[in-house]
């Protein structure tokens, strides 16, 4: 299964977000474990770097990003993915990158705390622990 991570389920994981972490971290072991591929959005790296960055520093930041990036797949955000975000009838452009961004990497899911952002998502939306209760049942 591919699942695209939103920006908030990583930063749950990275910054451990409680009560929110839990579930998080339980998605990103399965990644490890080779049981789902997990992806980001090229938009949520640059993100937490930014956000990273001012917290840890820039140095720490990027070993951060690099550990992210040897585990994750990154969804490419270009001139089409923009584009159709556009058109897309979010209410917020930037979760209509990473929506579309998941359409163009035809991942099957998207694994969020925010499901209301994603309201116009033709593709499944769940909150981290829904979709770990759903991986639980395989």
């Amino acid at each position: 299964m591919k699942v695209l991570f939103d920006t908030n389920v990583i930063l749950d994981v990275l910054q451990n977000r409680q009560p929110h972490a839990q579930a998080a971290t339980q998605l990103v072991a399965r990644i490890e474990r080779k049981e789902i591929t997990g992806y980001v959005c090229a938009t949520t790296i640059t993100t937490i770097f930014y956000l990273a960055s001012k917290a840890i520093g820039a140095g720490t930041a990027k070993e951060k990003i690099k550990l992210l990036l040897e585990l994750f797949e990154v969804t490419q955000v270009d001139k089409t993915v923009l584009l159709s975000a556009m058109q897309a009838g979010f209410s917020d452009f930037e979760d209509a990158v990473l929506y579309k961004a998941a359409q163009h990497s035809s991942v099957d899911c998207i694994v969020t705390r925010n499901i209301k952002d994603f309201k116009q998502s033709k593709l499944p939306v769940y909150l981290p622990a829904e979709l770990e209760a759903i991986l639980e049942l395989r």
